[in-house]
């Protein structure tokens, strides 16, 4: 398979290449999201502005760029459009190159951006309603079982990540209930349980630790910095985000860290 660094020119297309089609699905997963959330398909009907109602032209759904050239405004009533939907196209336009300077042209990368496309979509839904969708996890799921022969790992080693995310997610159970217990109300939702399953499977397990830790510190720092104000349209907390932000970030720099921890012993 050819590298993305045996040749200058290589390099640059193919980061320019995954920078587009990073933006271009951050804004398709967006608009999933937003659709979703409101009990609508994502898979029918053209964009509309959702202050206006008017249907949006291809230069309206340029990622990032249309924000900017209309000046953060609908074309068509002038509303204010939200800095989230440039923010997150260039986010993941930026995730998208990252993990393809560190997996370069490979069916791990390629496993690990649907992944990484599930917890963008699950993310944005869980933010704004609490939701988690069974669907988004599944498909998690099964894209770890399909690319088992392609990535490759032994039935062994599957059957190990399998059981990983059952420790961890079986263990965090427990200690929500635990949690319930002592508060009276519920500390952590059944999506993100199932959600930690999930990345159990595709990180191993000191990382999958590291993953967590990381998720909680993220977790506490939002409350302290944001005073509260990280939460979604119910007024609860979203875990979900920060699950998926660390479990992008142990993807990333995860294994390194980790065996660099496991050095010092």
């Amino acid at each position: 398979m050819i590298s993305i660094y045996s040749d200058r020119s290589i390099l640059i297309f193919c980061l320019i290449t995954a920078a587009v089609i990073g933006a271009v699905f951050g804004s398709f997963l967006n608009c999933a999201a937003f659709r979703t959330v409101r009990g609508e398909s994502f898979l029918k009907g053209r964009s509309v502005c959702p202050s206006c109602g008017h249907t949006l032209g291809a230069p309206d759904l340029i990622p990032v760029f249309s924000w900017l050239f209309l000046k953060g405004r609908c074309r068509y009533c002038r509303t204010r459009i939200s800095a989230r939907y440039p923010l997150t196209e260039a986010g993941f336009a930026l995730v998208t190159v990252l993990f393809l300077l560190r997996f370069d042209l490979s069916f791990l990368c390629l496993r690990n951006w649907l992944l990484l496309c599930c917890l963008f979509y699950l993310s944005l839904t869980d933010a704004e309603k609490l939701i988690i969708p069974d669907k988004c996890l599944l498909a998690a799921g099964l894209i770890f079982l399909v690319f088992i022969p392609l990535v490759p790992l032994s039935l062994k080693q599957a059957g190990l990540q399998l059981l990983n995310g059952f420790l961890f997610a079986g263990a965090v159970l427990l200690l929500s209930l635990l949690m319930d217990r002592l508060l009276k109300k519920e500390s952590l939702g059944g999506g993100d349980i199932k959600l930690i399953f999930i990345l159990g499977l595709y990180l191993r397990p000191m990382v999958m630790l590291l993953s967590l830790l990381a998720a909680c510190l993220a977790g506490l720092l939002g409350i302290v910095i944001g005073k509260g104000r990280i939460r979604n349209d119910l007024g609860q907390f979203p875990f979900g985000p920060f699950l998926a932000g660390a479990a992008v970030l142990m993807l990333l720099v995860g294994d390194p860290l980790a065996d660099w921890y496991l050095g010092l012993f």
